[in-house]
């Protein structure tokens, strides 16, 4: 096999490219083309792995022959020490548009031949995703809802991301939450410090608003004390539930029956960190003990 890099054409200075011994043109794309296009490279893109790198017009000595580029492709970063040159693409995507079947065929053996592990194409005019089977001699089409799936990809690759724009946004969208971009979990991080202030305040609202109509009635001084207990365990329930933390019967019992207000407090601010609801209330008597003691008297 020749090098990658030895090339049978001048990469950037001229369009030409050779497929077994053939030599082409690669004409400029028309919008079909070339808006599907730049819609690939957003969506791969996003989906790559830390450790691979993503190219456009890769251009590719493929075999002894063959001299030519696909329209986008994954490869592994830096150097290949079996080779000392670039590691050969893995996956290579082309849009397929007006070229014959015959031509994307052709392709698709000579990627395979040199040892791309996958070639997929994307069918503007069928609308369309396939993946080239070297089995079967012809291209596998994919479900619309189906995913791609591999190891240069940090999150599996939406077939219906490829084909519409706003699925590709979504696709996109996904790729950086997997891949634990910083922007994203800042993001994350902010609507669940907001969900926590929220549950917080309305624990504190609802209580309080409780606590004055049983205050109307047992005196305004008790009422407002008992309405600040009442907000601030509503908090620590509202505070776990924005965590998914469950509760039970029992400690939701300990909790708003409390009348402890600096152990209220404590409580509160283990709710914002405690990995469940028994950590937050590890102070208090559980129901069970104070049973035994009352049997044994």
């Amino acid at each position: 096999m020749p090098k990658l890099d030895e090339h049978l054409v001048k990469p950037e200075v001229t369009r030409d490219e050779v497929v077994r011994g053939e030599r082409m043109v690669a004409m400029p794309s028309l919008p079909e083309h070339g808006d599907r296009h730049f819609g690939l490279d957003y969506v791969v893109g996003a989906h790559i792995r830390r450790d691979y790198v993503g190219s456009t017009d890769l251009i590719t000595r493929f075999t002894q022959g063959s001299d030519f580029a696909t329209d986008t492709c994954v490869r592994r970063s830096g150097t290949d020490p079996k080779t000392g040159e670039r590691y050969l693409e893995e996956v290579a995507f082309e849009v397929v548009h007006t070229q014959s079947k015959k031509d994307i065929r052709t392709r698709a053996e000579e990627l395979t031949t040199r040892g791309v592990r996958r070639f997929f194409a994307v069918f503007v005019k069928k609308g369309q995703v396939g993946e080239w089977s070297a089995k079967e001699g012809e291209f596998v089409m994919l479900a619309p809802e189906a995913e791609i799936s591999d190891r240069t990809f940090a999150a599996p690759l939406s077939v219906r991301a490829l084909l519409d724009a706003a699925e590709a946004d979504n696709g996109v969208a996904r790729a950086l939450l997997a891949k634990k971009n910083p922007v994203f979990e800042a993001a994350q991080r902010a609507l669940h410090e907001q969900s926590l202030k929220e549950g917080i305040e309305k624990g504190i609202e609802k209580g309080i608003e409780k606590g004055i109509e049983k205050g109307i009635e047992k005196g305004i001084e008790k009422g407002i004390e008992k309405g600040v207990l009442d907000g601030k365990a509503s908090a620590i329930l509202a505070v776990l539930a924005a965590r998914s933390i469950p509760v039970t019967q029992a400690l939701r019992q300990t909790i708003s029956s409390c009348t402890d207000i600096s152990k209220i407090d404590a409580w509160l601010t283990r709710a914002a960190t405690a990995a469940s609801a028994a950590e937050v209330v590890l102070d208090a008597p559980q129901a069970g003990a104070r049973r035994r003691r009352g049997k044994a008297g």
